[in-house]
């Protein structure tokens, strides 16, 4: 195999849960899940890079605070693909991160399926998007929606995928109050607030059966479980969605388990003016993106850049 001189450099993205629905508990402790997920366009940085002299892994995140060994996800998917592929290359990572941690926008399973692809190409492994997926769904159960990005419809413990079209575009304001929520306490406060589990929506149904729907169809039903038990003891998270309606959003939710709360916006010119507005409250750090970054699955769509 030719070794590639110059390393590739990845924009993996965030996303956000346009309807998150907490179903039940496996055994395993992973969770059920109905969820419609979306890429939005902030990102991170990942620069990849082969070698023959040395083996294993190595990563930096510079400025980051992440452990750079394997407890980081990176870290943890460039070892999967060396194992799986039985390659005896090196491999160097250098994650530059500007998505919030603990912020519900799923930065770290973007990174780790970004590194999985982008070895995929570098080591001329071959493997399809569904050999891919399988590797990500070890790693976590937000990894395998970034294979078939930007819009799918998420179910089970985050190996059931199907790709969807939402039609038309959007602007999305992202607010974080500064602060993280861990994801695993923000399910125990789920679980214990919970007598029963709440059966799904009729409308999900028609969503897993058209597959292609309107972004008017989408705001009018957008929910996420985690909302009334996060929002009762983080009132900041409240107050972002208040202020977001009144800046003119269409619909404003928190992402995942929070701690972003994301505004949906017909014009990018109402969405810097909301930006303006929350970044009055101190602390609150907020982004204007798109929505719908590329799918996922080759070097082109990756976003991949030769320097």
């Amino acid at each position: 195999m030719k070794i590639p001189q110059t390393p590739l450099i990845l924009h993996p993205p965030a996303k956000v849960n346009l309807i998150l629905k907490v179903l039940g508990r496996l055994p395993n402790g992973y969770h059920l899940l109905w969820s419609i997920m979306h890429t939005v366009g902030l990102t991170d940085e990942l620069e990849i890079r082969v070698s023959s002299n040395f083996r294993g892994v190595r990563l930096t995140c510079p400025g980051s605070g992440l452990p750079p060994g394997s407890n980081n996800l990176v870290y943890r998917a460039a070892e999967d693909v060396l194992e799986g592929s039985r390659s005896t290359m090196g491999v160097e990572l250098i994650l530059r991160k500007h998505i919030p941690m603990g912020a519900g926008l799923g930065g770290g399973s973007s990174d780790a399926a970004a590194t999985v692809m982008g070895l995929n190409h570098l080591l001329q492994i071959g493997w399809s998007v569904s050999e891919m997926t399988a590797i990500g769904q070890r790693l976590g159960s937000d990894v395998p929606f970034f294979f078939q990005a930007p819009s799918v419809i998420v179910r089970g413990s985050g190996e059931d995928l199907l790709p969807v079209t939402i039609q038309g575009d959007r602007w999305v304001v992202l607010v974080n109050p500064g602060f993280p929520i861990a994801t695993e306490l923000a399910y125990r406060q789920l679980d214990m607030s919970r007598s029963q589990v709440p059966e799904p929506a009729a409308v999900y149904k028609e969503f897993e059966s058209r597959r292609e729907f309107s972004w008017e169809e989408m705001v009018s039903v957008m929910v996420n479980d985690f909302e009334e038990v996060l929002m009762d003891e983080y009132q900041a998270l409240g107050k972002m969605r208040t202020q977001l309606m009144q800046a003119g959003a269409e619909a404003a939710l928190l992402s995942g388990s929070g701690a972003t709360v994301f505004g949906v916006f017909q014009s990018e010119q109402e969405a810097w003016r909301a930006k303006s507005m929350m970044e009055a409250v101190p602390n609150w750090q907020a982004w204007v993106v798109p929505t719908g970054m590329s799918p996922l699955l080759s070097p082109a769509s990756l976003g991949f850049v030769t320097p």
